[in-house]
């Protein structure tokens, strides 16, 4: 890789990221089902109808797991705490799921890995998406007590607690485009969604704050989002794109409004006397964490109904999910975070990766374009950083290949290759590759 541990500020953190229901096996300890166990339940939702009931066995071999961290060199390790196994109806704790956290974050500690929290990445617990999920406003404040219940076990050990991670696949992607779980189509369960998810991060800040925590953040994804062409038409598709995209959720967190781009489209649709939540939703943070993997070329569609936008991959080199690999979007998005957003606030950049199709040969598996892909971006850090962006740290995703949502287990973004039949790691030369680079 063409960088090293020392280009870097002393205090910036190298690490890795997971998610829960990705990982774990929802099978074990008494986790409770989610809506993904039933979007995965319907027909054509998921690849091969696949679920999260094994995953990686995370549950029981996280030992292992941890290990494979810190002999990577690692400073940190970015996890999730899942809903539905601390409170597998969504309001009554788990003794033996809080157990279970209690011994992973300790095995943290032990290895010498900061741990990052996220306390919600996606798996709703299927009882509170029977009342409706994120359409309904009582989920925000179910939300804030399961912050309660997890921080009051666990907070006293972590570094540092995301609220949400990436609130527009939560909502928008799952409430309009229909790719996630729970799977609708419909503008005005888009809309309240959309706003809360918000609440529930502002709800989730002024618990984690009643208790004295600090270092608390959210985690959004953003997508890179230019103009097809010059054409005034797509100029102003890429302001609502960039809109619904980019700016709804950085804007309710540090700002307090919405963009009147995506407004448009959502105010007729949006819960009565939102406007009185957005003092929550906005009270401040002490860091943001960035998820960055592509962006999108954006034209005009007359011809669909709002938001009259069309997006289409940009013309580079594809990752297996077909995204177009363009580091300099990354770099782009710290700058201008820092620059319109949030100032000198910490960033890490929680989130950035590449799936291939991976295969072990010989005990071993050769992914040069990861190599490079992780290098490319771990540069374009580090040039944000000279541009004056404050980023603090940087998270593969993900540590192992695992259980990619409505893609099954055909896509492995992995550090490390899982067997999904035997369940074996096998550490892939991006792996070693990224050891040698951060090697103190």
């Amino acid at each position: 890789m063409d960088f090293k541990r020392s280009d870097f500020p002393k205090d910036f953190l190298f690490g890795a990221a997971t998610a829960a229901y990705q990982i774990e096996g929802h099978q074990f300890g008494g986790a409770g089902p989610t809506h993904w166990d039933t979007f995965a339940a319907g027909p054509g939702n998921v690849v091969r109808g696949e679920d999260g009931a094994v995953a990686c066995d995370h549950y029981h071999r996280f030992a292992d797991d941890l290990d494979l961290l810190k002999d990577a060199g690692m400073d940190a390790y970015r996890f999730s705490t899942s809903w539905a196994r601390v409170m597998p109806d969504g309001r009554t704790p788990n003794p033996e799921g809080l157990d279970f956290y209690d011994r992973l974050v300790d095995a943290m500690l032990e290895r010498g890995l900061k741990p990052f929290q996220t306390l919600y990445h996606w798996e709703l617990p299927a009882a509170l998406a029977d009342k409706g999920g994120w359409m309904n406003r009582d989920t925000c404040n179910y939300f804030g007590d399961f912050a309660d219940v997890i921080t009051d076990r666990i907070g006293d050990r972590v570094n540092a607690i995301a609220t949400i991670n990436e609130p527009w696949c939560i909502s928008y992607l799952s409430h309009f485009l229909g790719h996630h779980a729970p799977g609708l189509r419909d503008i005005r369960a888009t809309a309240r969604a959309m706003h809360h998810i918000n609440l529930a991060h502002g709800i989730g800040m002024s618990r984690l704050r009643a208790k004295g925590m600090t270092n608390c953040g959210i985690v959004i994804n953003f997508d890179h989002t230019a103009p097809k062409d010059n054409a005034p038409e797509s100029v102003a598709a890429t302001r609502t794109w960039d809109a619904i995209m980019n700016r709804w959720f950085i804007e309710a967190t540090t700002r307090g409004t919405y963009p009147l781009e995506a407004l448009t489209g959502l105010d007729p649709h949006m819960p009565r006397g939102w406007e009185d939540d957005m003092p929550e939703i906005s009270q401040p943070i002490d860091f943001l964490g960035v998820n960055y993997y592509t962006r999108h070329k954006v034209t005009a569609d007359d011809t669909s109904v709002w938001p009259h936008v069309a997006t289409e991959e940009g013309p580079g080199d594809k990752t297996q999910m077909g995204w177009e690999i363009y580091p300099d979007g990354l770099q782009s998005f710290l700058t201008r975070l820092s620059r319109d957003y949030i100032g000198d606030m910490p960033i890490y950049v929680t989130e950035n990766g590449m799936a291939w199709d991976d295969h072990v040969e010989n005990d071993a598996v050769n992914d040069p374009e990861r190599t490079k892909f992780i290098s490319d971006h771990i540069i374009a850090t580090k040039q944000a950083i000279a541009d004056g962006a404050n980023v603090k740290g940087f998270f593969y995703w993900s540590l192992l290949d695992n259980y990619e949502w409505a893609f099954g287990y055909e896509k492995r973004f992995g550090m490390i290759h899982v067997d999904f039949e035997t369940l074996k790691r096998t550490p892939k030369a991006s792996y070693h590759a990224l050891k040698s680079a951060i090697a103190q």
